[in-house]
């Protein structure tokens, strides 16, 4: 397999520095070809040997074919997919808290050039998103469905994208929309909880990188089936796998988890 030119955004921000070390301790699949930090704070990139700056479009016109990796923010990540496609570049976007009309901008860039996109980049997370929906099928209406989710306290978007995802996938199984059915969170006199919802409930504090448990609470029993990620590490290794693998793909539509692990 040919070596992975990467070029990543917010190179100074905590996903950007572990996609840098984990792509610097593998040169036998990647080469950090560019690194790009906001005006004003590309000082902190000098010694990383490669293409720096704050302008995607002046690091792509000197990294044609290398995979841009985004982490930063919904709008910010949608400039670089905008930026990416104009130039021809592959992107893998990791950003989370995006809008539909965000998601869409992205698929409207996926028709120039190849786009992932994934709120959870853990390999273990998407491979539970497989499961679930047996799950569901098979324990039946009886069960009321929740999710969890805990996160660190800097996290600024609620819920995750990463328990939407899966109350999303929860729906599907049922075949129900998650926007009519989805209670994200719950306060004052609500009544009784109804039998089709799916609630979704945040907690924040500390430096947790990410835990989501999803519920089925059954008739005189319960189902708990819990992701947790011990570091960021797990997203950044997903990440790091995900360009490899959309630099072979055509443009032409939103890649997800569930392309690659295909």
């Amino acid at each position: 397999m040919s070596v992975c030119d990467v070029v990543v955004m917010g190179a100074l921000g905590r996903m950007g520095a572990t996609l840098i070390r984990l792509a610097k301790a593998d040169p036998e699949h990647y080469r950090l070809a560019g690194a790009l930090e906001r005006s004003g704070c590309t000082d902190g990139l000098a010694g990383l040997e490669c293409v720096v700056g704050d302008d995607l479009p002046t690091v792509l016109a000197k990294c044609p074919g290398a995979v841009v990796i985004d982490f930063t923010a919904p709008a910010s990540s949608v400039a670089s997919a905008a930026a990416a496609a104009a130039a021809g570049n592959p992107i893998v976007i990791g950003t989370t808290g995006l809008s539909p009309d965000q998601i869409a901008a992205l698929g409207a860039a996926a028709a120039k050039t190849p786009i992932f996109f994934a709120p959870n980049m853990s390999v273990g997370l998407n491979v539970l998103l497989t499961v679930l929906p047996d799950l569901v099928r098979k324990l039946g209406p009886a069960y009321d469905l929740e999710i969890m989710e805990i996160h660190h306290n800097k996290k600024a978007d609620a819920p995750s994208g990463t328990a939407i995802k899966l109350g999303q996938c929860l729906a599907e199984a049922r075949g129900v929309d998650y926007d009519a059915v989805k209670r994200h969170g719950r306060d004052g006199i609500i009544g009784p909880r109804t039998r089709e919802e799916i609630g979704v409930a945040a907690l924040r504090g500390g430096d947790v990188v990410g835990d989501h448990t999803v519920y089925f609470f059954g008739p005189g029993e319960r189902i708990e089936v819990t992701h947790r990620v011990g570091n960021r590490e797990t997203f950044a290794q997903g990440a790091l796998r995900a360009a490899a693998w959309i630099r072979k793909q055509p443009a032409g539509k939103l890649y997800a988890m569930a392309d690659m692990l295909a």
